[in-house]
Order: C-alpha cells, then sequence, then structure tokens
C-alpha cells in the first residue's frame, strides 16, 4: 500500500504531513536518486503554481535535490504541462510540479513527470515511498563541488508558448473571435491570455491577479460561474476556465452555458474521426465520463474505453491501446500528438481551432452529445478502508442498481486527492437516480462515519 501518493502525486494540507518541507526534502533526495541513470551532472525542472506555500516546497525540495548532486532548474509559476514539457526541452532527468491543482489555496501538492515527460507510474511512486522510509539513500552525501546548484530558468514561458502554439497547423489563426478566458488566479496567469492573444483572439481575462491565497477561489473551472457572466457580458464567442495548474478545461458557448468535458471530447473526437486522424477509432474515457458520451460516439462508429479516474490511467490505457486522444468529464484532455499529459491551454486551441475551421458556434458543436441526467455527490470521509470489504454499502449498490433496473449506472469510489467518497447515478429518469444517489450517501455515512 502506497502511503504518500495518491491518483495524482503527494497531496494534503501544506505544513502537515505529508505536506511538510521535510517530506518535500526527503522527496527531493529519492527522486534525485531514482532518476539519475546517466552518466554526467544531472538536472531535475522543479515548477509550482501560485499557493503561498509552493514557496517553502520549493526550497526543501531543490534542497533535497541539490543534497544528493543534482542541479535543480527553477522555472516559477507554469502550467503543469509546461514542466512535462520543459522536462523534455530541457533534456532533463525528471520534473516536479508543486500543485494541488482545484483544490483550495491551504492545500498543496507535489507530482513527478520522468525525463519522456509522462506521470510516473505506481511501481515508481512505490520505490520513492520506499527509498524514504528504508533509510537507503541517507548515507548518499556527496561534498564539495559534487553538491547540487540551482538555475533559474528566465525563457521557460516563451518555450511553453511556442510549444502549444505548435499544436495548430500554421495557417490558422483566431482574429474576429472573443475569448474570456479565467485562470483562476493559478499558474497559467501569465500564459494562456497571451497565447490567445498572439494568434489574433480578442481577449478579456479574469483570475489573473494571483495573491497565494486566492488559487481556485470562486474561479476557474471548478467555479465558472463568473466566467459564465464574462461572456454574456461581453458578447464573448466561447470562454475558457482553467483550474490552479491548467492541466484541464472547461468552456463556456456564446449563450453563458457550461460545456464540460464529456461534450469537448464528443465534438473533437467526431472531428478527428471525420478527417481521419482518430487513432483506431477509438477514445479513451474514464467510469465518470456520462453515458451520453458512449452514445454520441458508438453512433459513429467510434469505440469508448473506460479507465479508472486519473489522467495518468487515461494515458497508460491509450498507450496501450495505440490510441491519440482521451479524456475526462472534468477537462483533462490528452492529446498524444501534442503532449505527454492533460494541457488546458492545448485543448482550449483545440477548440478554437474546430470553431474557425468549421464556422460554428461552441453551443451548436455541443449539441452532438445529449448527456444523460447524472448525479454526483461528494462525502467526506475519516478514513478510507476497502469498500469491498462494507457489506451494507455493497448491498446498497446492487439494490440502487435493480432499482435502475438496466436504464443507468451506480458508481461508488474514493477521492485519490481528498478524503472523499464520490457518488455517481445516472439513467434516465431525475427523480429516481436522485432517490438512489441519496439512499447510497446515507449508507456511506454510516459505514465511513461521513463529515456533514
Amino acid at each position: 500500500m502506497r502511503k504518500l501518493f495518491g491518483t495524482d502525486g503527494v497531496r494534503g494540507v501544506a505544513n502537515l504531513e505529508p505536506m511538510t518541507s521535510e517530506t518535500a526534502m526527503k522527496l527531493g533526495r529519492a527522486a534525485a536518486h531514482l532518476f539519475t541513470r546517466r552518466t554526467g551532472r544531472h538536472q531535475i525542472v522543479i515548477g509550482k503554481d501560485t499557493r503561498l506555500s509552493g514557496y517553502m516546497l520549493e526550497s526543501a525540495l531543490t534542497s533535497g535535490i541539490c543534497s544528493m548532486g543534482v542541479d535543480v532548474l527553477l522555472v516559477g509559476p507554469m502550467p503543469t504541462p509546461a514542466i512535462a514539457f520543459l522536462t523534455r526541452s530541457l533534456r532533463a532527468d525528471a520534473g516536479v510540479m508543486i500543485s494541488a491543482s482545484h483544490n483550495p489555496y491551504q492545500d498543496n501538492g507535489i507530482k513527478f513527470f520522468s525525463n519522456h515527460g509522462f506521470k510516473l507510474p505506481d511501481e515508481l511512486e512505490a520505490r520513492m515511498e520506499a527509498l524514504i522510509t528504508s533509510g537507503e539513500i541517507e548515507h548518499l552525501r556527496p561534498t564539495a563541488d559534487a553538491v547540487g546548484k540551482a538555475f533559474r530558468i528566465d525563457d521557460a514561458e516563451g518555450r511553453y508558448i511556442e510549444f502549444v502554439k505548435r499544436s495548430l497547423p500554421k495557417d490558422i489563426d483566431f482574429q474576429g473571435l472573443r475569448v474570456v478566458v479565467d485562470c483562476a488566479h493559478g499558474a497559467a496567469y501569465k500564459v494562456s491570455p497571451k497565447v490567445f492573444r498572439e494568434l489574433g483572439a480578442t481577449v478579456w481575462v479574469v483570475g489573473d491577479e494571483p495573491d497565494g491565497t486566492n488559487i481556485n477561489a470562486g474561479c476557474g473551472a471548478v467555479h465558472p460561474e463568473r466566467l459564465q457572466q464574462a461572456v454574456r457580458d461581453h458578447r464573448a464567442h466561447l470562454g475558457i476556465a482553467h483550474d490552479g495548474d491548467a492541466d484541464r478545461a472547461v468552456f463556456v458557448c456564446e449563450e453563458g452555458r457550461l460545456v464540460d468535458g464529456d461534450h469537448a471530447m464528443a465534438m473533437l473526437a467526431l472531428d478527428l474521426h471525420a478527417r481521419g486522424q482518430l487513432k483506431r477509432q477509438t477514445v479513451v474515457g474514464t467510469v465518470m465520463s456520462n453515458f451520453g458520451l458512449e452514445l454520441a460516439l458508438s453512433k459513429a462508429g467510434i469505440t469508448l474505453i473506460r479507465t479508472s479516474v486519473g489522467d495518468r490511467y487515461l494515458l497508460e490505457r491509450m498507450i496501450s491501446e495505440g490510441c491519440n486522444f482521451g479524456g475526462e468529464q472534468s477537462g483533462h484532455l490528452i492529446f498524444l500528438d501534442h503532449s505527454t499529459t492533460g494541457d488546458g491551454l492545448i485543448s482550449g486551441l483545440q477548440i478554437l481551432a474546430l470553431m474557425k475551421r468549421t464556422g460554428r458556434s461552441l453551443s451548436d458543436l455541443a449539441s452532438c452529445m445529449t448527456a444523460v441526467p447524472q448525479v454526483l455527490l461528494s462525502i467526506q470521509v475519516k478514513e478510507k478502508p476497502d469498500l469491498d470489504d462494507l457489506p451494507k454499502l455493497q448491498q446498497a449498490i446492487r439494490n440502487g442498481e435493480a432499482r435502475l433496473n438496466g436504464t443507468g449506472r451506480v458508481l461508488v469510489r474514493y477521492s485519490g486527492t481528498e478524503p472523499l467518497v464520490r457518488i455517481m447515478v445516472e439513467g434516465q429518469q431525475d427523480q429516481l437516480i436522485r432517490s438512489v444517489a441519496d439512499e447510497l450517501s446515507d449508507v456511506v455515512r454510516a459505514c465511513l462515519g461521513g463529515i456533514h
């Protein structure tokens, strides 16, 4: 069992275990040992979002890495996918991103990328934990000129901007399009508006004044209400909302309605399919993707493969199946032809390119999919025992599925990043799925001591 790593790195309340300076330094030492397998000097890239605690954790990670004789390349506040790209571009041994994504500012997280820009598989994270807990590398203490140094990479922003722009054909621009971008006071607050402006769009920006404590606060992909109003106020063609580390995006159409990751996947997959660019005529989604997505794709002869929640699991399945497009309802979209991880800026560019190429509005494009009614509940819990070991909950799930009688789905799972149980029920009848979800919620609270 891994104790530090969840579905997306290590995450928790900053300055409490495991998100302390002490543990961050140990993670830095373990990463430096694990990833430096070639000869010569070694380098690890470190980026972060705009949280106050990022300074503390960045310094601790830097100290740990340098103590193992490895140099650190500091790029400051940058999106998570930028760290994946810069790790490859700078020929570094690994990359580290300090971010808790969509979580509030008091939380933080640490996630790692290999030298190829991919998130780590479970076995590598387990090995990193073992290095920390076993004391195996405590004796490794280089001295004198063998100690690592830290350098700041001043042109990281420009490198990344040019990288994401290369995901578009050179003959396309966005002149005549009006766009509102919500940066969530997070990692994309500089680069995202620049990208869309450089490509000719008229851009209004919200959520671009980070102060260390306002990341994701009433804005961004988790709270798009402000963006929806701004799109209506400016009569924009499109709104784009990033989360705190900008590895995902959700959209707002010209009418001010939210367009989630499932609808974005549907329109993009159908377009890729029509242009002969969808490999294996298959899209990789997760168990959370709405059944309406599956219906929309199947009508066009496209197969939907489902994985566990988490863009890392999406990516692993995409590679194993030979697919080039996948995503999550939450807005993580992976274009494997362009990037090794979810990228909210590339997602926004692809949606705008589709609108420009077809001359269709976002609301019109999104009509290719009709979502099946879905209820999503999150219940805070004190601990996370194996759900299969809770007979009352398993019986309640079976009862719920029986009530739906083949017309819907029930999914109960733990969040990989927070102390939460997620309940999803979808089907044709609103009242029925709400009733099933409420019953499951009561049983979860009874079994796991849910916190109201």
